[in-house]
């Protein structure tokens, strides 16, 4: 597993208190009991875990469809997108 997903894992176990035998990359948000309140307030966690934030188009809170796989793939996307612009042009 990525460090992304374990990290994510660790955010919801920890914070949420969602039983990690009820984690695995296709697991929707939805399904894991967190309220609309809960999944904005878990992106947030992330992406203050992480320094960065996210516009909403690439990671919605509110859709209760996402996938924790679609969460990490979201993450890393905008960890390399803000690695690019910190690398010195060369």
């Amino acid at each position: 597993m990525s460090s992304t997903y374990e990290m994510v894992a660790g955010v919801l176990t920890e914070q949420f208190h969602v039983e990690p035998q009820r984690l695995a990359p296709e697991v929707s948000l939805g399904s894991l009991g967190l309220d609309s309140m809960s999944l904005v307030e878990f992106v947030f966690s992330l992406e203050d875990h992480l320094g960065l934030r996210i516009p909403e188009d690439q990671l919605d809170p509110r859709q209760g469809d996402l996938t924790l796989a679609s969460v990490c793939a979201a993450l890393d996307a905008a960890i390399a997108q803000r690695d690019n612009k910190s690398a010195p042009a060369g």
